[in-house]
C-alpha cells in the first residue's frame, strides 16, 4: 500500500514538472554559461563531459518505474556519450522531477576509478540543487569530472584536443 502511494505521487511530481521549471531553475544564460564550463574542464585532456538535463521522465519510463540511472543509462547510449576514440565519455545526468543526479562514464574511464568514485560528485551536487544552486553544483561537478579525465587522459605535449561531442548542456 505504501509503495503504490509513493508511486503515485511520483507520477504526481513529474506530471507537475513542466519545461518551464527547467528554464526556470536553468534558463539559457546559465546553460550557456555550463557549456562554457564543459569546454573548459575539457582542457588539457581527451575526455569528454556531457551534461543533460531534464525536467521529468518520459512518460514510457515512468510507467515501468525507472529509476533516475536507469534513464541516465538510456540518455548516454542515446546520445552516443560512449562513441569516444578513447571511451572516455562522461555523461552528467539530471532529473528535476525526481531530485534525480547520475554520472555515467564509459569503459575507458569507469575502469580506472574505484566503483563509488562519482558518488561524491553526485552527493555535493545534489546538496547544492537542495539548496537552489543547481548552475554552482552543476559547474562544480562538471570541473570534478574534468578534474579525474585530466589525471588519467592528459594531452600529451603539443597533442591538439579533438572535441568529439558538444559541449551545450542538452535537454532531454
Amino acid at each position: 500500500m505504501n509503495s503504490g502511494r509513493s508511486r503515485m505521487r511520483r507520477w504526481l511530481g513529474h506530471a507537475l514538472a513542466m519545461p518551464l521549471n527547467l528554464r526556470r531553475v536553468l534558463p539559457p544564460r546559465a546553460l550557456a554559461r555550463i557549456g562554457q564550463a564543459i569546454a573548459q574542464a575539457e582542457a588539457g585532456h581527451s575526455g569528454e563531459i556531457c551534461f543533460a538535463v531534464e525536467a521529468r521522465l518520459p512518460w514510457a519510463m515512468l510507467w515501468r518505474n525507472a529509476s533516475a540511472r536507469h534513464r541516465a543509462l538510456a540518455v548516454f547510449a542515446e546520445h552516443r556519450v560512449w562513441d569516444t576514440e578513447h571511451n572516455n565519455g562522461v555523461l552528467i545526468y539530471l532529473n528535476l522531477a525526481d531530485r534525480g543526479v547520475e554520472i555515467v562514464a564509459d569503459r575507458g574511464i569507469a575502469h580506472k576509478l574505484a566503483p563509488g568514485a562519482w558518488q561524491q560528485i553526485c552527493h555535493a551536487m545534489k546538496e547544492h540543487c537542495r539548496a537552489g544552486a543547481y548552475e554552482a553544483g552543476i559547474s562544480e561537478a562538471v570541473q570534478a569530472v574534468g578534474t579525474v579525465l585530466r589525471q588519467h587522459f592528459a594531452l600529451a605535449p603539443g597533442e591538439a584536443r579533438v572535441n568529439e561531442l558538444p559541449d551545450r548542456p542538452l535537454q532531454v
